[in-house]
């Protein structure tokens, strides 16, 4: 996949850690009696799928986008129940959440081309 088209999907990568975020959010704000309950975290959530919804009937993504996208969201899912286990220790360890959100942090950053070492030389 080139950079160029990477760039003009910026917006639903962005979208896709959003709404993870605000999914767990939800989850975590309907379910877990450790966090107090709000309805922010739900409209957010209801926002962020609108807002990637309406993206997605714009324009049809390219070729690799959905993977990427997908991923994306568990890194927005896996980071924030890290964030909230580092915040409740009571809820246990968040050292699985926070690998498998660096693993596919690293595997993004690879499939985008962030981490390719022929483009940084010829930069």
């Amino acid at each position: 996949m080139e950079k160029q088209q990477l760039k003009a999907e910026r917006k639903t990568l962005v979208l896709s850690i959003i709404t993870g975020i605000c999914g767990y959010g939800t989850l975590a704000v309907l379910f877990s009696s450790y966090v107090a309950f709000s309805i922010f975290p739900v409209l957010a959530f209801a926002m962020a799928l609108y807002g990637l919804y309406q993206e997605y009937m714009r324009k049809p993504m390219a070729e690799g986008v959905p993977a990427i996208a997908s991923a994306c969201f568990f890194v927005g899912v896996f980071g924030y129940a890290a964030f909230l286990r580092a915040e409740y220790p009571d809820m246990g360890s968040n050292f699985i959440p926070l690998m498998i959100t660096l693993v596919l942090l690293f595997w993004v950053s690879y499939k985008m081309g962030i981490m390719d070492k022929k483009e940084q030389k010829a930069a």
